[in-house]
């Protein structure tokens, strides 16, 4: 039987334990329990939760799980200094360390990011590289697997990252069956930036939301500021000074991101031609939308391609 524990602390999301499920609904489809979950903290006991739910707890002991996962804030929480310790000695003592969302930064914190790819959610991503420069982010996974430690994006992709662990550790086909019975995707297509492109712009009015949304449909179109102006019921002149006041981007560059989103979501979904996901997507031209994978994501929409197969492949 494996041993799962996650460490809790004050604070906590709730969303963080959705992954506890993958492991639960496993032992209901094997048969048996196969997976023994622990909720850990450095006193034990019960832990108020960011909504004052209880949890209880074990104190922290012996770290030698098969897999310690790290919870998450709706902030940024960093370690204490049992909490700390605890993180350090699972790395040795366990086979597999992770974090879903924020819990990034506990083991950023920690020194275990130092050197390794990691992620975590897209809104503070950027946070987490500027504070550990040492760590080699990849903002725009779901999650990222680098030797035996594990990081997830946002809370939901906790869910991911534990039906990931499960396929490792019982098969593909035990993995297929608890995703349905959770009604999620066994393996989410794309990377967060089919969920943070808009939700970054976060436009306040629904002129600036309407012509978004436009622009989200029409991608093939040119989305001049006269079109995406049309669609708001303004001037370009007004619609240009409101759009850059709410998004804080010009229309150029939040149609380039749409742009972008859908590009890379094709690429990393299908076997379209580059010429065709270029053209379906606004970009008029592979070279074009090449220039735009490198300033984005610093890497061309073939590398992209790949390394979505090789993940799947793995």
């Amino acid at each position: 039987m494996q041993q799962i524990g996650f460490l809790l602390f004050p604070g906590f999301q709730i969303m963080s334990l959705a992954a506890a499920s993958a492991f639960e609904f496993t032992n209901l489809e094997i048969g048996e329990k196969v997976y023994d979950i622990h909720y850990l903290s450095e006193t034990g006991g019960p832990i108020a939760n960011s909504l004052g739910m209880i949890v209880e707890t074990e104190a922290f002991g012996d770290p030698a799980f098969d897999t310690l996962i790290v919870t998450g804030a709706p902030d940024i929480k960093l370690p204490n200094e049992a909490e700390a310790k605890f993180i350090r000695a699972a790395l040795a003592a366990t086979r597999r360390l992770a974090s879903i969302c924020t819990g990034a930064f506990l083991l950023a914190d920690a020194g275990i990011l130092d050197g390794r790819r990691a992620t975590t959610h897209w809104y503070l991503a950027r946070e987490l590289q500027s504070r550990y420069p040492e760590i080699r982010m990849e903002e725009d996974r779901i999650y990222i697997i680098d030797g035996s430690v594990w990081t997830s994006a946002g809370m939901t992709a906790g869910v991911d990252l534990a039906l990931a662990m499960v396929e490792k550790d019982h098969g593909l086909e035990i993995a297929r069956a608890v995703a349905r019975m959770l009604v999620v995707y066994h393996r989410r297509a794309g990377g967060q930036s089919q969920f943070s492109a808009l939700l970054e712009l976060e436009p306040k009015s629904d002129r600036i939301q309407k012509a978004l949304a436009h622009a989200r449909s029409n991608l093939k179109s040119t989305l001049s500021v006269e079109e995406l102006a049309e669609a708001a019921h303004l001037s370009p002149r007004q619609f240009s000074r409101a759009f850059r006041a709410e998004t804080g981007q010009s229309p150029a560059k939040a149609v380039e991101n749409l742009r972008l989103e859908a590009a890379r979501l094709m690429m990393e979904q299908g076997r379209h031609p580059i010429d065709t996901v270029a053209r379906e997507t606004g970009f008029a031209d592979r070279e074009r939308m090449r220039r735009a994978f490198l300033r984005a994501f610093g890497q061309p929409p073939q590398a992209i391609r790949r390394a979505a197969q090789q993940e799947i492949q793995a």
